[in-house]
């Protein structure tokens, strides 16, 4: 496609029928006319070959905005095309009249329109007009992930304006039906796999870093290890989130084995399938939930392939308990001692330190995912909340078991184990969901018992 100039102001709100005042962003001058241009076309009636013409032009012209241009378009959405309050203020009437009439149900009273269409016109109006803009835009090919980019410029863009947040609103209701579970599709990710793909994997890992593609190699090739990815039709080769496996004897409480093994377990005598690395992709999609979906649908393809595994955990990081301790122990002076000895790093090298170290290490770790709470009642740890929300259970907790940089700074080298038990997955999701119950084994819930003393 040729290149496009890019302009943004008149035919649009002409089109619209929205006030003539000029449109200026943060750097003062007007976002480009080709992209106000192609807009105003989506929003009159046409064919459906000019109209996906018209998408396909808008976003390319979205592509060559700057920040401050991509803001400003994100606030005429917000400001301009809501919905149109005289037809929604009409309809609701309408709906009310509707509804008295058949209350009444006077044998005199003229005919009028059913509720149940009232309504229809009710709900039409209700929906702001941008959402049928963003569904025009999605017209072309392409047009799903560009969405998905343009939702990612958008949450960007509201952390410096929170008053953005209602469209945001419009874009996660969209997607949300767009990228229904009936949608995806399940893919194994292997060596053979086009490198095209295998680059996005590289890129999109979010736990543990692949260092290059020898690494790569060792998480895809040998037969002991497993990698799913939920596509979707319209995004094409994009991975919508991924999930790494190993298939192991015994349940691992630490990480680096896992990462640099790879080859050592014939499958059939593998009796457990570690979930050791989840990563969602698409930071546009942010909010809508794939992680669950895979993580099952996965436990069910491993458990036809390979009915000898019995046992389905995660090794999963505890990014938020460092913060938890630094507060903690402003009130605690165990907790900073603890935290001054994490500090000093001899344990690193000294094994009676690091000895002395564990069961205070698994204790604290044990409190801060059992009790350390956000305002709404849920775990305070992102993690936890996903994978106890997904029906897992709390299995065991380890120290130290990630010495990476991220590991150490995020979660003092804690992991823990989260047990996904097929038979009573559903209960405990509920559980979680209505009433936050927190699934833990008993062995995590004695470490709070515990006695802890400085070491």
């Amino acid at each position: 496609m040729p290149s496009i100039n890019i302009d943004f102001v008149q035919d649009l709100l002409s089109a619209l029928r929205l006030n003539d005042r000029p449109w200026s962003g943060a750097s003062g001058g007007a976002p480009d006319r080709r992209l106000e241009e192609a807009c105003a076309r989506l929003m009159k009636p046409g064919g459906e070959a000019s109209r996906i013409a018209a998408a396909a032009e808008a976003l390319e012209a979205w592509q060559r905005l700057d920040p401050a241009q991509r803001a400003a378009f994100f606030r005429r959405l917000l400001d301009d095309l809501g919905p149109d309050v005289d037809a929604l203020r009409g309809a609701y009437a309408a709906w009310e009249a509707a509804m008295a009439a058949r209350r009444t149900e006077a044998p005199d009273a003229p005919e009028q329109e059913s509720p149940e269409a009232a309504f229809a016109r009710l709900f039409e109006a209700v929906e702001p007009r941008r959402q049928g803009l963003l569904r025009a835009l999605n017209l072309c090919p392409g047009g799903t992930i560009a969405l998905v980019r343009m939702r990612e410029d958008l949450l960007a863009a509201a952390k410096a304006d929170p008053s953005l947040a209602p469209l945001d609103v419009d874009f996660a209701h969209l997607f949300a039906s767009w990228f229904n579970r009936g949608f995806l599709v399940l893919r194994e990710i292997d060596w053979n796999t086009p490198a095209a793909i295998l680059e996005k994997i590289v890129a999109y890992e979010a736990v543990h870093e692949i260092r290059d593609w020898d690494d790569l190699r060792r998480r895809l090739d040998p037969a002991d290890r497993r990698c799913f990815a939920f596509f979707h039709p319209a995004t094409g080769d994009e991975p919508l989130v991924f999930v790494e496996v190993a298939l192991t004897d015994g349940v691992p409480g630490a990480i680096a084995p896992v990462l640099e093994g790879g080859g050592a377990m014939n499958p059939r005598d593998a009796d457990t399938a570690v979930f050791y690395s989840i990563s969602n992709c698409q930071g546009g999609l942010k909010g809508v939930t794939f992680g669950s979906f895979l993580i099952k649908q996965v436990v069910q393809e491993l458990s036809r392939e390979l009915p000898n595994l019995k046992t389905f955990v995660t090794l999963s990081p505890v990014p938020g308990f460092a913060a938890w301790l630094e507060r903690t122990a402003q009130d605690d002076p165990l907790a900073a001692d603890l935290r001054a000895r994490l500090a000093a790093g001899a344990w690193r090298e000294d094994e009676a330190e690091r000895k002395a170290l564990v069961p205070r290490m698994e204790r604290r770790t044990a409190q801060y995912l059992l009790e350390g709470k956000r305002r709404d009642g849920r775990p305070e740890d992102p993690v936890a909340r996903f994978h106890l929300g997904n029906g897992a259970m709390l299995a065991e907790v380890h120290w130290p078991a990630d010495l990476s940089d991220s590991g150490i700074e995020r979660g003092c080298g804690a992991m823990v184990n989260y047990l996904y038990d097929l038979d009573r997955i559903e209960a405990r999701h509920e559980a979680f969901a209505k009433e936050g119950a927190v699934a833990a084994a008993p062995g995590v819930k004695r470490l709070l018992k515990s006695q802890e003393k400085a070491a």
